[in-house]
């Protein structure tokens, strides 16, 4: 199996050092971050994929710079490493009923993807629906009217994943929809609408934030369309409780993920796509020494 990283690691972006020095001496320090540099370290560390975080362009342009990407290019060339990219979600909103604010979110992923085109992501990670759909699904409304609001932002986000494609020419099979906090059935529903993968995040299912789904089950429903899974730990949730959010993003471990059964399901699958660990790379690499205990071949394969 083929362990990777996301490359969003706030510890290596803004390491203790900087965070100690004065703050125009700390900003100027950030504003030279070498994107290409890190991605490096996280390599030589074991990881691959790497998983280029889109969000980093809204904080620090110059990463994503045509020099920047070039550098990650070369970079891809010299290693021969692969590269997975997660497309923005920080300030858009694919599913909202506001059509201007839609169809900026469309033009911002469009963009996303033309300028990262030489990098030859494996897969675009997309969360089809955002924060305002994300509010709407905690709100308690009617059971009627619920549903009837869910479904418009899932038609909404079916027409911008139609638009991004279209406009980029990309292939369905090339974006993965990610389970978040989203109804999986919806989620899984739009999949199966417009042809798209599935990344499937073991945190968001395991933690309740995609609905009261059984994870094993929600995992073999989405095998057929399983293009990369999101790798991290959280408490089950508990369909008695209210769901309990922020508590993912644990390492592998520190929750109640079955990590054994979920690696032999993924086997007998013959998965072979990225296992990006969402994790800092301390995390990230105590989580591997337990996969190297409880699941030694997966790491030779």
């Amino acid at each position: 199996m083929r362990f990777g990283i996301m490359a969003l690691q706030a510890n290596m972006l803004i390491p203790p050092e900087v965070q100690a020095l004065p703050s125009d001496r700390a900003l100027a320090r950030l504003a030279s971050f070498d994107h290409a540099e890190m991605v490096r370290r996280l390599f030589e560390q074991g990881f691959d994929p790497i998983e280029i975080g889109g969000d980093l362009a809204m904080i620090l342009p110059h990463t994503f710079s045509p020099e920047a990407i070039q550098t990650l290019t070369s970079l891809k060339a010299e290693l021969g490493l692969s590269y997975t990219l997660h497309l923005p979600l920080w300030s858009v909103e694919t599913s909202t009923m506001l059509d201007p604010v839609r169809q900026g979110s469309v033009q911002a992923m469009v963009k996303a993807i033309e300028i990262t085109h030489s990098l030859q992501p494996e897969v675009y990670i997309l969360h089809a629906t955002g924060a305002l759909a994300a509010e709407f699904y905690r709100m308690s409304l009617p059971s009627l009217a619920h549903a009837f609001v869910l479904h418009r932002f899932q038609t909404n986000a079916g027409l911008s994943i139609q638009e991004i494609l279209q406009s980029t020419g990309l292939a369905p099979r090339k974006v993965a929809i990610e389970t978040i906090e989203f109804p999986f059935e919806l989620t899984l529903e739009l999949a199966e609408e417009l042809d798209l993968s599935i990344c499937f995040d073991t945190g968001h299912v395991l933690a309740g934030l995609s609905g009261p789904v059984d994870f094993f089950e929600a995992l073999e429903r989405c095998l057929p369309r399983l293009a990369e899974v999101h790798l991290h730990d959280a408490p089950r949730h508990d369909p008695q409780r209210k769901t309990s959010y922020s508590r993912d993003h644990l390492p592998l471990g520190a929750g109640d993920l079955d990590v054994g059964r979920f690696l032999d399901c993924l086997s007998d699958a013959h998965f072979n796509g990225p296992l990006i660990l969402e994790l800092q790379l301390a995390q990230a690499l105590a989580s591997l020494d337990l996969i190297r205990t409880l699941r030694p071949n997966v790491l030779l394969n």
